[in-house]
């Protein structure tokens, strides 16, 4: 665990202006002056494209075993959900006393609440905390040990808060309904896209995805946060976790990467952003038709727009026929 700032402390920050508070232009290149029109100031320009504002937070490392091969694919249902508890935990503790959902909390064991550790109190009110497990080194991962980690926040970042804008103006424009418990309906009843599903949650292989074997756990109905979950929920969310997992891994037969992450409601909101806020999982694999052969988003997918190698439909029956025990433990045995 540490606190971090987004802009280090040696990190030179920007310093547009000279004393008069104007800046000098720098020539586009050594034989090229820049051309700034009469009207408008140095100062003007700078203050329409260069802005900046810190951002501080809390990072948390989070291992899911004692063991330094085993990743949640190797980890039973009983054995993912105290990883589910620690995700809590960490939530609940920095949650603002003002949120509709720090009365749904449950006491937890970490500060600020707590004399039990020695994690120390948050220094300030963050607004949103991302969970996150980058897997395999071709998703940057430097350290063997199957692990997660868990940023918090002073500010909203993008992709939360898009789908934030686009959660909120759904419920506006549906009467209350929520978007992601409308598209779990619809997933459901149309099986087409569909890996795995229990009573609370399903696993699917998004109608939007980019990644070719992306897929989203989202619960069947609205919960807001990891503190709504109940202790069925959570084992139920341990097997949807595990099921993706092991099937990701039985796909090629090998240690399958991905990033995932897990969106929530804000740490610190308005109470229609707490609403609004639906509980769901994104896994993001890289990899295409191989365990070697992976998908690059470039070229037309980078200047244009990214483009499906395989359809959802496709890849959700691939998943689906990769059920059963782990590829790996069948050779061990």
């Amino acid at each position: 665990m540490n606190d971090y700032s987004a802009v280090k402390e040696e990190q030179a920050a920007y310093e547009p202006s000279n004393q008069d508070g104007t800046s000098k232009p720098r020539p586009a290149h050594p034989h090229h002056t820049t051309h700034i029109p009469s009207s408008h100031t140095p100062t003007e320009l700078e203050s329409r494209f260069l802005k900046a504002e810190p951002v501080t937070g809390k990072c948390y490392v989070l291992t899911f075993s004692s063991a330094h091969n085993l990743t949640l694919a190797d980890l039973a249902p009983r054995e993912i959900v105290p990883v589910i508890d620690a995700w809590t935990e960490i939530y609940t503790a920095h949650l603002s006393p003002t949120s509709p959902l720090a009365k749904k909390a449950s006491p937890t064991t970490l500060q600020p609440t707590s004399t039990l550790t020695s994690a120390t109190k948050p220094k300030e009110q963050y607004r949103y905390m991302q969970i996150f497990e980058n897997k395999g080194a071709a998703m940057g991962c430097s350290n063997p040990h199957p692990h997660g980690q868990v940023w918090t926040t002073s500010s909203m970042p993008e992709e939360p808060a898009a789908e934030m804008d686009q959660l909120t103006k759904y419920r506006r424009q549906h009467g209350g309904s929520h978007l992601l418990e409308d598209y779990a309906a619809l997933e459901s009843r149309k099986q087409e896209r569909v890996v795995f599903e229990n009573d609370a949650f399903l696993v699917v292989c998004p109608w939007w995805a980019t990644w070719p074997f992306e897929t989203m756990i989202v619960s069947r109905t609205h919960k807001r946060a990891l503190v709504d979950l109940s202790e069925a929920d959570k084992m139920l969310l341990a097997e949807a976790i595990a099921e993706i997992t092991r099937r990701y891994d039985n796909l090629f037969e090998t240690h399958f990467p991905y990033s995932m992450g897990i969106h929530q409601a804000p740490l610190d909101g308005t109470e229609e952003e707490i609403e609004a806020s639906y509980l769901h999982l994104h896994f993001y694999p890289p990899l295409l038709r191989s365990a070697t052969v992976r998908k690059f988003l470039v070229g037309y997918e980078l200047m244009a727009e990214p483009q499906r190698d395989i359809t959802p439909e496709q890849a959700a029956a691939k998943l689906r026929a990769c059920g059963g025990e782990l590829y790996r433990k069948k050779i061990d045995s």
